[in-house]
């Protein structure tokens, strides 16, 4: 009987462990922070170097269609919803187009 109430304790410990409150959760961060004023730089005809310049290198690049550039950033807040920001750059040749963007109402960084 108490080899049997021993492994009921061992089970009911271990399984309370996963879910202890007291768990350190981060914030977690990744690809390219944009801003609004940044993107405002941006003008019609700026070759795909100067847009790198101001925008920085694009995390996703398209290997079939070199006239779009990904700019992508995420943001969880400790275990939270992943908030979402997209920016896709447009080009015509090597020359700026135009882009679309969808921000957030503010980019939370560390």
């Amino acid at each position: 009987m108490q080899k049997l109430t021993a492994i009921i304790l061992i089970g009911i410990l271990s399984l309370s462990g996963c879910v202890f409150p007291g768990v350190y959760k981060i914030n977690v961060q990744q690809g390219n922070i944009v801003t609004d004023e940044e993107l405002t730089e941006l003008s019609e005809g700026m070759p795909r170097s100067q847009v790198h310049a101001v925008l920085g290198s694009p995390l996703m690049l398209n290997p079939v269609d070199p006239s779009r550039e990904y700019y992508v950033y995420t943001f969880q807040r400790r275990g939270g919803d992943i908030e979402e920001q997209r920016i896709i750059v447009y080009y015509n040749g090597d020359q700026y187009s135009h882009y679309e963007a969808q921000l957030l109402e503010e980019t939370p960084a560390y």
